[in-house]
């Protein structure tokens, strides 16, 4: 598929809605919507066109990822609490052939141990966790290589 831009899909999944108010000792104090401006400025100057989406449902989540297929060349997520037991989002991210760069607010590897495991790992080429909203922005910043050595192939 050639695109002249780049489009990417950024998926943030259950209760990061709530950023800003939700446990901030953990998640800062950055809504949703702070996040996803970061982003965009991230991804225009970048050369990206981004799309932001989130999601309290993992189906809503599977389709768009389903929809990413003939729409976006990368996708960014932060499954939240899908990360630990969605093996059908798992397969709905190996099933659209895209590059995938996981990302987590927080360590996952720092908190409780049922938040070590991710389903989705498995399948990114790249994890970020730990950084903040930073690690958002550095997500950006490598799905943009990804994609531009994607291009040089």
């Amino acid at each position: 598929m050639d695109y002249s831009v780049s489009s990417v899909l950024l998926l943030n999944g259950p209760n990061l809605n709530l950023l800003g108010t939700r446990q901030p000792e953990i998640y800062g104090y950055d809504t949703l919507a702070d996040l996803e401006s970061q982003c965009q400025k991230r991804a225009r100057s970048l050369g990206l066109e981004l799309e932001c989406r989130q999601s309290n449902w993992e189906g809503q989540l599977i389709g768009w990822v389903h929809e990413a297929r003939g729409k976006h060349e990368g996708i960014i997520i932060n499954p939240a609490a899908l990360t630990h037991t969605s093996v059908a989002l798992m397969d709905a991210l190996l099933g659209v052939d895209r590059p995938v760069v996981e990302v987590h607010l927080s360590n996952i590897h720092s908190r409780e141990e049922f938040r070590h495991h991710s389903y989705v790992s498995r399948v990114a080429q790249a994890v970020i966790c730990g950084l903040g909203p930073q690690g958002y922005l550095l997500a950006m910043d490598a799905m943009a290589h990804l994609l531009n050595s994607d291009k040089e192939d």
